[in-house]
């Protein structure tokens, strides 16, 4: 394929040079030796979340190994196995995978010689390494994380079986099991949550490997590319933003710079991408829920990752949270990681999609207002916002809990509902949340105004006095951060027993101090 002479951000499958602004994946390998794995014959694991550059690296590292002549190089995806839990239906359709693959580079095509489907893929290995006997084979599989059951345990030991005998015109002397989760977790998975032991189906590999995310210079590095093709620029302010919003995922770094230079600006423009452009990019990008995302939010479904979601949410300290099963899982996933030793969810992008998912319910259940909720100069009258808010949280807040698959951050989702279902296509609500934090802070922007909101909760074994001047503190260190000048306001919800709590028209309370509106619910 000849090279375009103006290639593109790409967000849709693997990247490919000629089309692609890319950057080499294998830079990003953790804990990886790909020379060594050829070399001493060893077979290795990748694991990393979905949309990082896992198939990218795979093919790049494959034509990498052919072009030096020494290595057959042959890349798998056993995709079409999901959801296939019965070995005998699986194993016939990866090995016709594998022919696939010869048959398209021209390859010698293997055959099976075995009777038994339960051998089919040692069989065709075996044969496949005496056809490219002339050099060694390497096989990358790809997509291993949607083996399930027996189809797993059967294709992890005709993969140990065949390890022994390994070499050249034998059996492949490299392979790469690749995939979101690291192996053992699939292997727990098939064994019905009991932990693999030493005897396991694959107790052969040598590293379990990373893929990881870009770095902030790696994001300036890939749009240069673009400015050494068509002279378009980017100011720093707007690639830090970049950064900032993505973390570094590869997948939102790409659609970010990929909506501002194909969508809001032409794909030949020379224009330089600013800081708007890229905000624009973001909203556009939200609002269109890519794949990408939309697969996150249906992560939701899963009750394990609610529960750690919802945790975040809540600001909860939750001594067990890192030791579950559940936040191994969200880790595996992209969706949480670990900073400063706070776990929290990966990137601002991610925490916009989780929370508008789980408010999303609410947010049409709630009328459209009749009251005003602008002021004569287009700003947002929050203080009215807010009061009609309360107004709501006292009529159905009892009710609609009971209707919610939340309830550690019941109170925290409903406000977010009412925010946008007011501000939604005219404003934004960058959130703020992470396990032990002990607040919601939301920092909402509508025509170029800004609010700074905080949540508190009273538990039964808070004193409310310590909540509010502890929120209080927070608040204006929040302010300060985001928008000094901003107006700022401190919601307070009382979650003690019935027992514990004031009556309504004590509990509703709206007052100032020194700067900061303080609302109890």
């Amino acid at each position: 394929m000849a090279k375009r002479e103006i290639r593109f951000f790409n967000t849709t499958g693997p990247c490919n040079p000629d089309m692609h602004y890319m950057l080499p994946p294998e830079e990003r390998l953790v804990g990886a030796q790909l020379h060594r794995y050829i070399s001493d014959q060893l077979y290795w694991v990748l694991h990393a979340p979905r949309q990082t550059g896992k198939t990218t690296f795979l093919q790049s590292w494959a034509r990498e190994i052919n072009s030096s002549g020494k290595e057959v190089a042959c890349y798998v995806s056993v995709e079409t196995c999901q959801g296939v839990s019965e070995p005998e239906k699986a194993m016939p359709t990866i090995c016709s995978a594998i022919q696939a693959w010869a048959k398209r580079y021209d390859l010698p095509v293997p055959t099976i010689s075995s009777e038994d489907p339960l051998f089919f893929l040692g069989n065709i290995l075996s044969n496949w390494s005496a056809l490219v006997a002339s050099k060694p084979l390497i096989v990358l599989f790809d997509e291993v994380d949607v083996l399930e059951g027996e189809t797993m345990i059967s294709f992890l030991r005709q993969l140990r079986d065949g390890f022994a005998g390994r070499g050249v015109g034998k059996f492949p002397i490299s392979i790469v099991l690749v995939g979101m989760r690291d192996l053992k977790d699939y292997i727990t998975k098939s064994k019905d949550g009991i932990a693999p032991n030493p005897g396991s189906p694959f107790n052969i590999k040598e590293d379990s490997a990373v893929l990881s995310n870009f770095h902030k210079a790696d994001v300036a590095k890939l749009f240069a590319q673009r400015t050494a093709e068509n002279g378009q620029q980017i100011t720093q302010e707007a690639l830090d933003y970049v950064y900032e919003q993505s973390q570094g995922q590869p997948w939102i770094v790409n659609s970010l710079l990929g909506r501002a230079t194909l969508r809001i600006l032409e794909q030949t423009s020379t224009e330089t991408v600013t800081l708007d452009h890229v905000q624009e990019a973001r909203l556009q990008m939200v609002l269109a829920r890519e794949t990408h995302l939309d697969a996150l939010a249906y992560r939701l479904e899963d009750p394990r990752i609610r529960l750690v979601i919802e945790s975040m949410l809540a600001g909860e300290s939750d001594p067990t949270l890192a030791q579950s099963e559940a936040f191994r899982l969200t880790l595996d996933l992209g969706l949480v990681s670990i900073v400063n030793g706070t776990p929290q969810v990966s990137n601002p992008i991610y925490r916009e999609i989780l929370a508008r998912e789980m408010t999303y319910g609410p947010q049409l259940a709630i009328p459209a207002p009749a009251w005003e909720w602008q002021k004569s100069d287009g700003t947002l009258d929050m203080d009215r916002l807010l009061r009609e808010f309360q107004k709501f949280w006292q009529r159905h807040s009892e009710i609609w809990e009971q209707k919610s698959d939340y309830t550690e951050a019941f109170p925290h989702l409903l406000l977010m509902a009412f925010l946008q279902r007011i501000i939604n296509g005219g404003g934004q609500i960058d959130r703020e949340y992470a396990a032990g934090r002990g607040r919601l802070d939301l920092a909402v922007e509508f025509n170029k105004q800004f609010y700074i909101i905080e949540v508190k909760i009273i538990h039964y074994y808070d004193s409310p006095d310590t909540v509010r001047e502890e929120g209080l503190e927070q608040i204006r260190a929040y302010r300060d951060k985001i928008a000094p000048l901003a107006s700022a306001y401190l919601v307070i919800f009382d979650r003690r027993p019935k027992a514990q709590q004031l009556p309504w028209n004590e509990r509703i309370k709206w007052e100032e101090e020194e700067g900061v509106t303080v609302l109890g619910c």
